[in-house]
């Protein structure tokens, strides 16, 4: 048994939030001994697992600023983290034998030079990448965080990333680290979604019409997302069909703290009525993993509109409940999405989307095969058990490797 510590910045609801906790259960399944430090926790805003107590988890940091009104976001996660590894090392009375970290390398540095324990860092995606350089003082503040995410990064002693198309960005973007990184796709643990739902459509989403084809859209409230394609597409299609009934339900995770969430949500919510789509849409946020079980076993096509996702968990939640699965051709979608088979890989148009959309609708038989393609996919390629069984490989590796 090894004691394995996890930091993650901040503790939510998000697919790399997802992943910290998989890999967690994942390792103690396996019988290892598993704790996770992070700077913010909010019991009413997180994976039930980090609340009841199956994970441990140590809120440390939490007292520093999240943001200098409202702007440095970056570097005020670079300080939580480094101070979360300064409390690991110097303050807590964890002594494990494999530290993992992801999402900011800050923390790595002092984890390497203050210890002999290995380092995993898994790399969700280059954060200079996702951020803006758009003006010169942008571009100034961006320089040395841009440095010191490259530097730190390759002082990890393991790298891993989400999927192949990451691995290429990564050794891109990285040119200083030689080392290609291992590639660990998410997983899905299958029980979660395995269990009985209780409520009918209606109830979840307070509506009393008739649905007789409903579109899922399932992500977070953010621009980068590109959640009005799913709302435009949904537009165009109701206007080839008329007085169809069908309905599209947003779904996203949505924290207050953060600003482009609240102005994001209004942004697609005026979308909506400019369109004059208000009865025919809903918009959730951050519903409980029951309600989102719901939503996966009772819609009939998932919408998925980010453009070059690193990999994206949700398009495999939807192909195991048996969803047809359109999305854009780029990005993780292109390893996880069988095109013409489990859904189809569209061009990020509102034109392309709403075909896919009428043809599914007019098809429901097709619709139908191709849940259970995807579910099968899943089910042979992303299993919560293949999963652990290549974390821990690559823990057993490392500790031996230290010996």
């Amino acid at each position: 048994m090894l004691k394995i510590v996890f930091l993650h910045p901040d503790l939510g609801i998000g697919g790399a939030e997802r992943l910290v906790v998989d890999a967690a259960l994942a390792l103690q399944l396996k019988g290892h001994q598993v704790h996770i430090v992070t700077s913010y926790h909010d019991p009413a805003h997180c994976f039930p697992e980090t609340r009841d107590g199956t994970i441990p988890v140590t809120i440390s940091g939490n007292w520093l600023p999240r943001s200098i009104f409202g702007r440095f976001l970056a570097l005020c996660a670079y300080i939580r983290m480094l101070w979360a590894s300064f409390y690991t090392v110097f303050l807590s009375d964890m002594q494990p034998q494999v530290y993992f970290c992801d999402q900011v390398s800050m923390c790595i540095p002092v984890l390497r030079l203050s210890t002999s324990v290995p380092v995993i860092y898994y790399c969700h995606f280059p954060d200079l990448l996702l951020a803006s350089h758009k003006t010169w003082i942008k571009k100034l503040y961006r320089a040395p965080l841009d440095w010191i995410e490259e530097k730190t990064t390759g002082l990890a002693t393991t790298t891993v990333v989400n999927s192949h198309f990451t691995a290429g960005v990564f050794c891109d973007t990285f040119k200083s680290i030689r080392r290609r990184p291992k590639v660990l796709y998410p997983s899905l643990n299958f029980r979660s979604f395995d269990r009985e739902c209780g409520n009918s459509l209606s109830s979840v989403i307070g509506t009393k019409q008739v649905m007789d084809f409903v579109f899922l859209s399932i992500n977070r409230y953010e621009r980068k997302k590109n959640l009005g394609l799913a709302i435009k597409a949904f537009g165009l299609l109701k206007s080839f069909l008329g007085d169809a009934k069908i309905h599209l339900i947003m779904v996203g995770g949505y924290d207050y703290r953060l600003v482009e969430n609240v102005e994001h949500y209004d942004e697609l919510q005026k979308l909506t009525s400019s369109l004059q789509l208000g009865d025919c849409v809903t918009f959730l946020r951050s519903p409980s993993d029951e309600t989102k079980t719901c939503l996966l076993k009772n819609c009939h096509t998932l919408l998925y509109t980010p453009d070059k996702e690193h990999f994206g968990i949700v398009p495999l939640e939807a192909m195991y409940c048996q969803l047809p699965v359109i999305a854009v051709n780029s990005g993780g979608p292109l390893e996880t999405v069988e095109d013409h088979r489990t859904g189809y890989l569209c061009h990020p148009t509102v034109e392309d989307f709403a075909e896919k959309m009428k043809y599914l609708y007019d098809n429901r038989n097709l619709a139908t095969k191709m849940g259970e393609r995807g579910r099968q996919r899943v089910i042979e390629h992303f299993s919560f058990n293949s999963f652990s069984q290549q974390l821990n490989e690559l823990v057993g590796e490392l500790t031996a490797s230290r010996t």
